[in-house]
């Protein structure tokens, strides 16, 4: 119903999703001027004797504008009023019975209510106000004129008019409040899905703060103490250890000013060890005591810190998922190191762990029956999100989504290589 979409005007009812309602205005607006346009000819000139040529032209005009008020009905409007006011002082020149409803007859006051509709539906409140003014304003004023009194039935086309630009107003605020309510709902949606992201983030950014943490304050300990545990250092490389222990101590020190940034009120500098391979156990029998049986092949694979952490809150979000969504489902949980096939792996690093992947799948069958709802009813329901940005930050990879049968599947690869985790 806006009227306007890149400096082109829209027909009635264009943003409609449906066909066959777009169509609607184009297809009233066709048969109200086949039908209009012989009645108006007949009745002026059989019932009211005015002249078949005049009559003619003011059917016309009062008529053809009709499919003009589909795209612009107040331009429409301006002719048909026109018009409409000028048929009534040529009525004035001709003898028609008193019985007759004059200044409008019958049919133009249906063509003018159906104008008043289409303008209610386009039009702002002042100019519907404007153009029930003026419509009043004629009538009151040729009812001065009429050639055999006036009552209450020439106030038809003031009434009228004025009740379909009402109820065209009303159904035009009522379209804009839906359809602003709708983009309320989709930008708030959006923020909520970019909050939950941000908000995650900062979460891996401080858990991870730990992992950092530690090996910066190795590396400072082991620059301050060189000097002591190698006796025979010249004094160069002693200045150069010197230097990396302050380069150390002052990226430490930003480091934590960073994460007091990311920290909010409600977010305290936790003391535990950030949990890795070893604790996913821990979690799995958390789990099992639920009530759900849980099958757990673990991995005693050395991997980097921020592998370890990043698989245990895959796992951990996951299993969450099986207990709020699947109460009761069989749970497959396994934890395995891939090596690329022969000759496809490339150079191998130092530490002859090239290409490798740790292989973190979370797989649960569908739930015994049907859950009468969510046991957890305050959830973001933004869990993957979470799952994505972990393996985003090691560069792996992550395959999450329904299984045929009704369960569901988490799967991610995490590399376990220096190079791939930069």
């Amino acid at each position: 119903m806006t009227p306007v979409e890149e400096g082109r005007p829209r027909a009635l009812l264009a943003g409609a999703s449906r066909r066959w309602v777009r169509l609607l205005p184009w297809a009233v607006a066709f048969v109200l001027c086949v039908v209009l346009l012989p009645t108006t000819i007949v009745v002026l000139t059989a019932d009211y004797g005015l002249n078949g040529g005049v009559a003619s032209a003011l059917a016309v005009a009062q008529s053809a504008p009709l499919l003009l008020a589909v795209v612009r009905p107040l331009h429409a409007w301006y002719v048909v009023f026109a018009v409409d006011v000028a048929g009534a002082l040529a009525l004035l020149g001709v003898d028609f019975e008193q019985r007759l409803l004059w200044p409008f007859p019958p049919m133009e006051l249906v063509g003018y209510v159906a104008l008043c509709l289409a303008l209610g539906l386009r039009e702002r409140r002042r100019t519907l106000v404007l153009v029930w003014l003026a419509t009043a304003g004629a009538n009151v004023g040729l009812g001065f004129a009429a050639p055999h009194g006036s009552g209450a039935k020439e106030l038809l086309f003031t009434i009228l008019g004025g009740v379909a630009l009402l109820l065209g107003g009303v159904l035009r605020e009522r379209y804009e409040v839906q359809r602003r309510l709708v983009e309320q709902e989709t930008i708030s949606e959006a923020e909520r899905g970019r909050r939950t992201l941000l908000e995650e983030r900062a979460r891996i950014a401080r858990e991870l703060h730990d992992v950092v943490a530690h090996h910066m304050s190795v590396i400072t300990v082991q620059a301050d103490t060189a000097e002591y545990r190698l006796a025979t250092l010249p004094p160069d490389v002693r200045e150069e250890f010197t230097s990396i222990a302050a380069t150390a101590r002052e990226s430490l020190g930003e480091m934590r000013r960073l994460l007091g940034v990311l920290r909010n009120e409600e977010a305290h500098g936790e003391l535990a060890p950030q949990p890795g391979l070893a604790q996913i156990g821990q979690l799995v029998e958390a789990t099992a005591r639920t009530g759900g049986p849980v099958e757990f092949t673990p991995c005693d694979a050395e991997v980097p810190e921020a592998v370890g952490l990043s698989a245990y809150r895959i796992v951990q979000e996951a299993l969450a998922n099986v207990v709020r969504h699947a109460p009761g489902a069989a749970t497959h949980v396994s934890l395995s190191v891939s090596r690329p096939a022969d000759g496809q792996g490339g150079e191998q690093p130092a530490d002859g762990r090239g290409g490798e992947r740790l292989t973190v799948l979370v797989v649960n069958d569908p739930p015994p029956e049907p859950p009468a709802g969510p046991l957890e009813v305050g959830g973001t329901g933004h869990g993957l999100v979470g799952m994505r940005e972990r393996v985003r930050l090691v560069g792996g990879t992550l395959d999450a989504g329904p299984l045929p049968d009704g369960g569901f599947r988490v799967a991610a690869q995490l590399p376990l290589t220096e190079e791939e985790l930069t």
